[in-house]
């Protein structure tokens, strides 16, 4: 499996024998360059200009949104509502968190996370374990440094990959990686990510990624 960030909350997921899934695609007023981009299936965790430009990507994909199980493309995506702010949504709406798997590989997206999870969201997500989580570390819009390291704790992934932070280009005002990866010792970057099962850490890594490619 191949990973990509494209940017903000929106990956490019390539599976080995050739499908395609984009999370989370955005509206180029944020600041990044569309990509050009083809896709079998995307995610929408929400309806936020910067997070739902399914539009941008090409190939006629399916669009999976919302809570339960969805079946696109052979693969099953499973929905768990949670909220986009601390008051169970009334600030900012709902939010979707997507689990998927990918050559037997375990993903969570966290789309816009407004808040540490509740008893219930966990016991959903975690179902089975995680292996790699897209985790909002910028605040403001979502949950911050803090509270991201809150959810890394309760959801123990093995790769965390931050999203939805302040890059030069990004026009949104929210704040920098540095305060989520301060004081980790398993850190390193990537421009992408190549991924079999049998070479996932026993312990957690965090895997900062370029969005320039």
């Amino acid at each position: 499996m191949e990973i990509k960030w494209l940017g903000h909350a929106c990956f490019e997921i390539i599976s080995k024998d050739g499908k395609v899934i984009v999370t989370d695609p955005y509206d180029e007023s944020i600041g990044y360059p569309v990509p050009e981009v083809t896709a079998d299936v995307v995610t929408v965790s929400h309806e936020h200009y910067d997070h739902n430009n399914v539009a941008a990507v090409k190939g006629d994909p399916e669009v999976v949104r919302g809570a339960g199980e969805h079946i696109c493309k052979g693969m099953r995506f499973f929905g768990v509502e949670t909220y986009h702010d601390t008051s169970r949504g009334a600030e900012r709406g709902e939010n979707t968190v997507f689990l998927f798997d990918v050559d037997e590989i375990r993903l969570c997206h966290l789309g816009d996370l407004g808040h540490v999870l509740e008893a219930s969201q966990l016991k959903s997500i975690r179902e089975r374990d995680i292996d790699i989580l897209f985790i909002p570390v910028g605040g403001v819009y979502t949950i911050d440094a803090k509270g991201a390291n809150e959810v890394v704790e309760q959801l123990e992934p093995k790769i965390a990959v931050p999203m939805h932070y302040k890059t030069p280009p990004l026009r949104l005002n929210i704040k920098k990686e540095d305060k989520f990866l301060k004081g980790k010792k398993r850190v390193r970057k990537e421009e992408k990510l190549l991924l079999r099962k049998e070479d996932l850490p026993e312990e957690l890594e965090i895997v900062v990624m370029d969005w320039r490619h």
